[in-house]
């Protein structure tokens, strides 16, 4: 890796682990934009006094060609997931920053539909039968009220399709009252 990467906690005890983790997260910024030139991410545990538990704030600072970009998220309890939410959401600002400079204008996916025919509940994750017969995987992640302990087999969904590492699967899924094109109810 080549860009110039700097890890700062702040209140908590130093981890390998967590360092390891960010680093590994850091690198993957690359991927969605390879002109990446620096990046300083700073973890902290506020002490503020909450009536629920305190919650990491995950600041990361993403130096660019002609710019900077800046995340800050006091996003979870658990410090991996707030590190994960704070990297998902410098992802998103990177290749936001890419089509801009390309010149593109960002598209939105389709809202499709669909049916959940499998569910998997002890390793959180399903199937959606899509109206064309396909099946497309999704985790209790990409839930978008996370509700997957409420889905049943038969329970009809929007999602968008998203090409993952392992193909297509199924994002954003939302539950509900959805009307799917071609239904025999219609």
């Amino acid at each position: 890796m080549e860009l110039m990467l700097q890890i700062t906690t702040r209140d908590i005890p130093h981890s390998e682990a967590l360092e390891s983790h960010i680093r590994q997260k850091a690198e993957k910024l690359e991927k969605f934009y390879p002109h990446v030139m620096g990046c300083r991410i700073t973890v902290e545990l506020p002490h503020k006094h909450q009536h629920q538990g305190r919650q990491f704030n995950v600041h990361i600072d993403i130096t660019v060609p002609g710019g900077e970009l800046v995340v800050n998220r006091a996003a979870h309890e658990d410090v991996y997931v707030a590190v994960r939410d704070a990297f998902n959401a410098a992802t998103r600002q990177l290749e936001d920053y890419a089509r801009r400079q390309r010149g593109d204008s960002k598209t939105h996916a389709p809202v499709l539909h669909g049916k959940v025919i499998h569910l998997f509940d002890e390793e959180g994750y399903g199937f959606i039968e899509t109206s064309d017969g396909r099946e497309l995987y999704f985790h209790r992640e990409n839930l978008a009220d996370d509700n997957f302990d409420k889905l049943a087999i038969g329970d009809e969904v929007q999602f968008l399709e998203d090409i993952g590492s392992e193909g297509f699967q199924a994002k954003r899924v939302s539950t509900g009252k959805h009307h799917i094109p071609g239904d025999a109810t219609e």
